[in-house]
């Protein structure tokens, strides 16, 4: 077999083999074929212009490029940069929770549940092993949503309407039924969660703790008064993220994971609490009331171990009452203390010197002080009587003859000093000060310091009393009332811590006042406390009551102060009955009923001893 091959000469050779353009010639020995139908392409030389036109392309290009490289680095950097950490971060912000509040024993009070709005989105239903661009019509989601929130199929499907997207099926979700939620695993429903403000122990804690509005606003109470202490520190939970979304660690900032676990904790004991809500609300509602207050305190602290008002209000469904119900008017509104505040005056004249604690007084029945008559409740006279018996028999008469011996400038003094006419010390909301007559209008005539000298002429608050009454009990210390003891990390729980307060009172003067007062248990008006093998003191008082300084006809405030033990009083116990209805209407009838039901539940929650030796058998027992 002949080869055949082309050769390529360069041009303008002298060999240049010339191609006929009618093709190779027939019948010709030196016929030259082309092997393989290889084309012969002549090089020609580029022209300079065209060089010139690349060169200037490549340089646009590559200038563009710079510029464009500047403007994204230098003019866009800074918000491509936040965009890319956008992308590349996960940011979880906090719900905005507040603190729990638990009682003296860390039962809850009040506290934040999470909570979830479920919202629907008709264009994207999608189930799972549903085609990823697959819709489902809103009776499927309907019918697996009804089962799950015990709603007719029917409802939501009404609800759902013909609106693609943006719709409320529920609020106020709880957490159980957004988890049954989640794993039916329906694309196009979204569950939100928000905080919720809870109040475990409904009405029994509305007075003292208060409520937030539906906006999360506190209107009243703690809630309102600590607000600042009830917001939980949270931050935003900020971490790096995968390209497929997941959290990395090397992300999270130090103390981001921090959990505030800080609870305020209360004096009051929901357990005393209880009986004083319960046997206060029965007692209003017998006597037809128009409200009361129980008030127990720790004479030696200050602690208050409960603080009860009827009527009263569920927090948790506060829209559905009086906005007058909001307040505690045990703390903020003042009354005529009357025959409770004989006690205190009699302290003062011994600390004095001005009466004997074995003195007497002659008890006429009625007196004319600067023309005006003073006379006992009864009407009666009791004749020369020792102020023991004065204390029973509740005499005005005899607390005039007492008081008379003390100049009427030392009298304003004391009261003044005692703080009738300022702003208790206390962590108590919205705490205001009593109303005492000038020392220029007190000391002007004999009717001012009289009337004071059985309680009425001057007001005061339920809280200002039943600390007065601290002051006897504790040996003549006026100690700073308060219902909270502070915040507290996780489950533990702060102890009570000694009261110091301001010593007004000779120990040997209080002691003699609170055995004067166990007269009134053992044979006055105060018998109806009498527990066997206790023994315990008190006041009873009637008083009228006024508006704007003049007294109501007919309108009266009874009341009953206890202390107890009195071998080493520890605490006092107050009730305040406004305004109960019946001409049998005294502090003996309608406040001692209640005092002891509540005296009888402190002495088993305090496992307080029978200050004698015999069988003591106690007919209350406070519900837990």
């Amino acid at each position: 077999m002949r080869s055949t091959s082309t050769r390529r000469h360069p041009p303008g050779g002298s060999g240049r083999q010339q191609r006929s353009p009618l093709g190779p010639r027939a019948g010709s020995g030196g016929q030259r074929r082309s092997a393989g139908n290889h084309r012969i392409v002549d090089l020609q030389p580029l022209s300079p212009g065209r060089l010139l036109t690349v060169y200037l392309l490549l340089c646009a290009a590559l200038g563009g490029l710079a510029v464009r490289l500047a403007w994204l680095q230098v003019v866009n950097g800074d918000r491509l940069q936040a965009r890319a950490r956008s992308f590349q971060t996960l940011s979880v912000k906090p719900l905005g929770t507040r603190r729990t509040i638990v009682d003296r024993m860390g039962r809850l009070v009040a506290l934040d549940e999470v909570r979830f709005t479920l919202w629907a989105h008709p264009r994207i239903f999608n189930m799972p092993g549903d085609p990823p661009n697959a819709v489902r019509p809103v009776a499927d989601v309907a019918a697996k949503l009804a089962g799950v929130m015990a709603l007719p199929k029917e409802q939501l499907i009404t609800l759902i309407g013909n609106r693609s997207s943006g719709i409320r099926l529920a609020t106020d979700l709880d957490p159980e039924t957004a988890e049954k939620i989640k794993q039916l695993g329906i694309s196009g429903l979204d569950l939100i969660p928000f905080p919720q403000r809870v109040y475990p122990q409904g009405p029994l804690f509305a007075n003292v703790v208060g409520f937030l509005n539906q906006e999360r606003v506190p209107q009243a109470g703690l809630e309102q008064s600590r607000d600042h202490d009830l917001h939980r520190q949270e931050t935003t939970l900020t971490m790096r993220r995968g390209a497929d979304g997941t959290p990395l660690p090397d992300g999270i900032q130090a103390g981001s994971l921090y959990g505030d676990d800080l609870r305020l904790q209360l004096t009051l004991d929901a357990r005393l609490q209880q009986v004083a809500h319960q046997a206060l609300a029965r007692q209003v509602k017998q006597w037809g009331a128009k409200r009361g207050a129980a008030l127990v305190m720790d004479a030696r602290t200050g602690e208050m171990l409960a603080l009860a008002s009827s009527p009263s209000y569920d927090p948790n469904r506060f829209w559905n009452f009086n906005p007058g119900l909001f307040r505690e008017w045990s703390v903020q509104d003042l009354y005529e203390p009357g025959s409770t505040f004989k006690p205190i005056n009699l302290a003062l004249a011994l600390q004095e010197k001005v009466i004997d604690p074995h003195g007497t007084v002659n008890d006429v029945g009625q007196l004319m002080i600067g023309g005006w008559p003073i006379f006992n409740s009864d009407h009666s006279a009791h004749g020369v009587i020792d102020f023991p018996t004065v204390l029973q028999v509740s005499s005005n008469v005899g607390m005039v003859g007492a008081m008379q011996h003390m100049k009427r400038d030392r009298y304003w003094n004391w009261l003044h000093t005692l703080g009738i006419d300022e702003v208790p010390d206390t962590d108590l909301p919205g705490a205001v000060a009593g109303q005492l007559k000038s020392r220029a209008d007190f000391t002007a005539g004999a009717i001012e310091p009289a009337t004071a000298a059985f309680g009425q002429g001057f007001s005061l608050t339920p809280l200002k009393l039943v600390q007065l009454h601290a002051m006897l009990a504790n040996g003549g210390r006026l100690v700073s009332p308060h219902i909270t003891r502070g915040l507290r990390s996780g489950d533990a729980l702060a102890n009570g811590t000694a009261g110091q307060g301001v010593r007004l009172l000779d120990p040997k003067v209080s002691r003699t006042v609170t055995d004067w007062m166990e007269t009134v248990v053992e044979k006055g008006s105060g018998k109806g406390l009498r527990i066997p093998g206790y023994r315990l003191g008190g006041k009873t008082g009637t008083a009228q009551k006024a508006h704007n300084g003049v007294y109501i006809p007919g309108a009266r405030i009874c009341s009953f102060v206890a202390v107890l033990p009195i071998e080493d009083p520890r605490y006092v116990v107050l009730v305040v009955v406004d305004e109960p209805q019946g001409g049998n209407a005294y502090g003996a009838t309608v406040a001692v009923p209640v005092a002891r039901q509540i005296v009888e539940a402190l002495l088993v929650l305090e496992k307080i001893p029978p200050s004698r030796p015999q069988d003591t058998k106690l007919t209350a027992r406070p519900k837990t």
